[in-house]
């Protein structure tokens, strides 16, 4: 009995400090963007705050209606790290777009289109990180410069289901969707399903818009 209502108050508690702290993420988040350069329209909404940053030759634009779920207690599914943005590059990302708890890492270009939701625990690089020749890989403290890289191209109204990895050099046509836990490393044309490990084709949709 003592536990259950210890159990009770603490989530009570935990309640109020989270309604406290929810008043103050999205400001806090325009703040960071602001200091990082980042363009955006209106109706930001924010649960927790994503880390950002960008460098000096780095652009971020990001349409209206952009939500964000960073860090623990923000989604359900497990693995809550915060949501990263780390830009070198170009990113875009359109209007009405919602990711959770996932990360962009640009150093080339990344365009996101409108209506696109991003899973939780996502990934999205346009770039290897490291060259594959061992000798630049050894010898260079800054081998990401040597790393091979290409743009990443999201349609819009794309669903790119939790635990996904998408890499370097991809189009994922509008309409589509990446089932959860995939690895997407070639282009997927408009209106289909893709899963797997590779990704492959399941099916092929037929929308009446």
């Amino acid at each position: 009995m003592k536990n259950s209502i210890i159990s009770l108050l603490w989530m009570a508690i935990r309640k109020v400090i989270e309604s406290v702290f929810s008043t103050i993420y999205t400001p806090l988040t325009k703040l960071m963007f602001r200091l990082n350069g980042v363009e955006h329209k209106s109706g930001l909404r924010c649960a927790g705050i994503p880390k950002v940053y960008v460098t000096r030759r780095g652009i971020v634009t990001i349409g209206k209606s952009f939500s964000v779920n960073s860090g623990s207690n923000h989604n359900i599914i497990g693995r809550q790290g915060r949501t990263i943005l780390w830009v070198e590059g170009n990113l875009s990302i359109g209007d009405y777009v919602g990711i959770s708890n996932s990360a962009l890492i640009c150093r080339n270009r990344i365009r996101i289109g409108d209506h696109v939701v991003i899973g939780g625990n996502c990934v999205i690089y346009d770039t290897d990180f490291h060259p594959i020749d061992p000798a630049l890989r050894l010898a260079d403290s800054s081998d990401i410069e040597h790393a091979a890289s290409a743009p990443v191209e999201i349609g819009d109204n794309v669903f790119i289901g939790a635990h996904t990895t998408v890499l370097k050099g991809v189009t994922i046509g509008e309409n589509s969707v990446i089932g959860a836990c995939s690895l997407v490393v070639k282009d997927i044309p408009s209106n289909e399903v893709w899963a797997g490990n590779p990704a492959k084709c399941i099916k092929k949709l037929n929308h009446s818009f």
